[in-house]
Parts: structure tokens; sequence; C-alpha cells
């Protein structure tokens, strides 16, 4: 990952600034600059993942114009050739070098064309304008908020912008600002007509979209692991790179002391695949120890996205400290373009789809948020292979039909779509869902609660979540996380729109703990 941050407008005195854009180098520990442009100033923390020499560094410029992009550009080999073939002075073999050419061609329209995770803000310096853009589903973080004298502010993270505006937004995806304005370019959640296939030639096409989508973010010249939690989705991504590349690849799986579910499955995807694998055993006092920072690093009071983060941080934590890694690919989205276990009790396909709509919308508050930060953290880099615009965009026109549950199993398309290549022991490729955080130990979530239970007593929880008219905290646990929340950003809870839960709308889902433990479809999953 990287951190940008660009500022309009010099009213704020620049030693303030730098001291807002610095609380977030640990996305980018390799090289920072901050430099004035005319209508203000743009920064850049660098974690080097493509061109690893000082040429790549940003902001780049080209004539008067400056860009700061925190992405990747995938397939930019050949485009980039292009471009100097054409005259463009690219001096680095960093993807967004290209962004500035690009954007000589195509103005604000190259957006609609990018194939590519992305958050940047850009300066034209011929029209004297600032723009900035978010990917369609957000998976690189950007938020914004107006100073005192009403210009804006752009960073990648919200700590960058406390102290500096009153109320901090997450940059919405799919858009562009420009002239005071945002422009919604994608929207990966609509879908005009769906694909009326039948389910044979549902799954080729999942299949090879997912291997593409696989195989595009395997392209770095920084070192790739793998987090392997033994669950479909992450095993899936594993087995498909471990083909791809035909060598070991260095995955890593983490669990708790007493009773960690996921570990044994992760280790029966690595030894199937033969990846040269990495256990993390955590305990009590490593999940209560942590809790802090990963509220802090989060910037969230929802209580699903915090429970599964603590088990993320803390193995990224140890990639960090103890291996060369600085990329890493992961299993997220795909719950959210083909089920929760919660979805299994969708009063019909038309609610299915409405309900996948709104959580690839809200997704960058949530599952995308808690991956960016926990690796991002930990100066590394997320690439998230179910997120591939095509395969998004393909899985969405699916028709909700054939993605509902009606064989006893969730994900049925993405399972049947890899049966035949026998990439993964039917044991993993059927294995019903388990919630990452429970899965990680149930004791995990057990000692966030009693954590909890000792912090309030039933009359103290009632009088300091009936403080909070926003959101308001209805669990001890839920409080604990609000009042850690509003310590490190006070007044900013809107910028997460609703607690992750299950539609409690639909029959079976009125249920007070996000985990799916608590529906009665769970079964056998988390064991």
């Amino acid at each position: 990952m990287c951190s940008i941050f660009g500022i309009e407008g010099k009213s704020i005195p620049k030693d303030r600034l730098l001291a807002c854009f610095n609380r977030t180098v640990s996305r980018g520990p390799d090289m920072s600059r901050f430099v004035e442009i005319p209508r203000g100033y743009l920064g850049f923390h660098r974690l080097a993942i493509m061109g690893l020499t000082k040429e790549g560094m940003q902001p780049f410029q080209m004539g008067e114009s400056y860009v700061v992009c925190n992405g990747e550009l995938y397939g930019f080999r050949p485009l980039r050739q292009r471009l100097i073939d054409e005259g463009f002075p690219i001096q680095s073999a960093s993807d967004c070098e290209i962004l500035l050419p690009l954007y000589r061609e195509y103005g604000v329209e190259m957006f609609k064309t990018m194939d590519a995770e992305f958050a940047l803000i850009l300066y034209d310096g011929e029209q004297d304008k600032l723009i900035a853009a978010r990917d369609p589903i957000g998976i690189r973080p950007l938020y914004y908020g107006y100073q005192p004298d009403g210009h804006i502010a752009f960073a990648s993270e919200p700590k960058n912008l406390m102290g500096l505006c009153d109320e901090i937004k997450p940059f919405p995806p799919g858009c562009y600002w420009v002239h005071g304005e945002f422009v919604r370019y994608a929207d990966p959640a609509h879908v005009d007509q769906f694909t009326m296939r039948d389910e044979d030639h549902v799954c080729a096409k999942l299949r090879r979209l997912l291997i593409d989508g696989v195989a595009k973010r395997l392209d770095a010249d920084a070192p790739v692991g793998f987090l392997l939690s033994g669950g479909l989705d992450s095993s899936l991504v594993c087995a498909i790179a471990q083909r791809i590349l035909d060598k070991p690849i260095k995955t890593f799986a983490i669990g708790m002391d007493i009773d960690a579910i996921d570990l044994k499955y992760a280790r029966m995807v690595a030894n199937y695949i033969g990846s040269d694998h990495t256990e993390v055993i955590i305990s009590e006092k490593d999940v209560l120890d942590a809790l802090p920072t990963v509220v802090e690093l989060l910037g969230t009071w929802d209580i699903t996205t915090i429970r599964a983060s603590i088990g993320m941080y803390l193995v990224c934590k140890y990639i960090h400290e103890h291996t060369d890694i600085r990329v890493l690919l992961t299993g997220e989205i795909s719950d959210e373009l083909f089920g929760y276990k919660y979805t299994d009790f969708a009063p019909s396909a038309a609610a299915f789809q409405e309900e996948a709509e709104k959580r690839i919308r809200e997704l960058h508050m949530y599952d995308v948020l808690r991956a960016d930060r926990c690796i991002s953290v930990n100066s590394l880099e997320a690439r998230v292979p179910f997120g591939d615009l095509k395969f998004v965009r393909y899985a969405m026109s699916i028709d909700p039909e054939l993605k509902m549950n009606r064989h006893d199993m969730g994900k049925y398309l993405i399972r049947k779509a890899f049966a035949d290549d026998h990439i993964l022991p039917d044991e993993i490729l059927w294995r019903q869902k388990a919630a990452f955080s429970d899965a990680v130990g149930h004791s995990m979530v057990s000692d966030l609660k009693a954590l909890a239970e000792r912090t309030y007593t039933d009359a103290e929880c009632a009088e300091k979540a009936a403080r909070y008219d926003y959101c308001r905290p209805f669990t001890k646990e839920s409080l604990m996380y609000r009042e850690l929340f509003e310590r490190y950003y006070p007044g900013q809870a809107k910028m997460i729109a609703d607690f992750w839960m299950p539609n409690k709308t639909w029959p079976g889902c009125d249920v007070d703990d996000p985990s799916a433990r608590v529906l009665s479809n769970y079964g056998a999953s988390g064991v």
C-alpha cells in the first residue's frame, strides 16, 4: 500500500499538514515526499511494489501537472510501451506513471477504462484544477473533508484529516471529484439485464474470470504471499496461484492457542497444494492487547469488522516482522457476491440480489476496509482477486435464482466451477462456510465479550449507550468498541453506515449478534 494526501488551498501551515500526513507513514515506509502545487499540496508515502527504483517515486509530474496514486493498474505493461513509443517521457517501471499520459489522452474519461484498484489525486496544471478519484469497489481507501476555509482535503485514511476537517467522509467508490462535484463513472453492483445462461455456462465463465483475476495480481516486483484461512475463498486463491506459478507459494494461517478451527483446514490445503506454510498462534492476551490498536487503525466501531480484524492484523504483523513479503493476496468479496450464511434466508431471488447490491456498494466500509488497514498498517499491500472488476460485474449479472442456496451448500456456483480441476481437496471445496472471526477460534469472540462484561455493569451499559443517537450500541461489546472508536475519532461515527448484520427483515435473521454462529443454519460450519 501507499499513502496519498492532497490539500486544496494554503491556509493551514505546512508543518501542521506534514504532521497529519505522517500519521500514515506505515502505509509507505520506503520514501516520502510532500510538494507544493499551485492549488495546495500533495503528499506521498511509498511502499515500492512496481518499479522499485527511485524513479518510481511520486508525485509524478508531466509539464505542470502532478498525480499521486495508491493503486495497481493491471495489464499496464503493453500500455506503458505504447505510451513510450508515442513519445511520452516515462522514466520508471511503475504502473502509476502512465496515469498523467492517459489523462492527457482521455481526460476524466480514463477512469472508465482502467482495470485497477486505485485512489488518486491529480492536479491538472493546464486547467488549474484538482481531481480525485477512487476505484469502483473502493478497494483502495480515500477520505475527504472540508477545511474551515471551505477548501477540500483528501487522504488515504481518516486519521490524516483529524484536526483539519470537522466532518470526515469516505470518498464514494466509482466516482471522481472535479469542480466541487462528485461524478459517478462506474457502479459494478448495478445490473441492467441478467445473464440468462445455464449453470454449466455460468460456472465455466466464473472459473475463467477468477483464474484471470488471480493471475494478474501475481505481477509484482516485490515478494508475494498469501493469507490462507482454510475456507473456500482463500483456499481457491492459493490453489490457483500455486498452479499458475508452479512453485511453492508462501501461505500464512492464524488461530487461537486453545480452539483454532481453521488451522487444520489451512494445513490440509497447504499440504495438498505444496505451499511453504506458516501457522501463527495467538492467545487471549494477544487478542485483548491488540484491541485498542485494531480499533484505532480501522477507524470503525462495527462489531463484525473489529472481530475479524484482530486475527488478520496479528497475522500480518507476524508477516511484516518475520518475512520480506510485500504483497498479500486475500479471499475477500466472495461472500458479498455469492452469499453469506444469512442469505440462505433470503425470501426471494430479487431480495438476494438487492442484498448483494447493497453489500457490494458498502464493502469499502467493512471487509475491504478490514483488509486494507490490517495489511497496510504492517507495510504490506493487499490484492483481492474476487474483487476483479470483470469477475464482480459478471457475478452480479448472474440470474440470482442460480445463486440462491438450492443445494444445501452456500456459494455452490463457485464450488462447482472448480470441481473438475481437483486443485483442492473435496473436504475443502465442499466445506460449509465458517465466519473468519469464529474460525480463528470461538474463544476469541468469547474473550472479547468477557472483557466487555468486566468493563460495564448492566446499568452502566444502558446509561452510556443512550448517549449515542447514531447507530446506538446494543450490547456491552458494541459499546466497548464505540467508546474506543470515539477515543480516536471523536464525532466521526457517520463514516460507517451501520452495523454489518444479517438482514433483520428476513425470517430467521432478527438476531442480536453478527456472527453466523447464532443462525439456525450454521450447523457444522465452525467445527
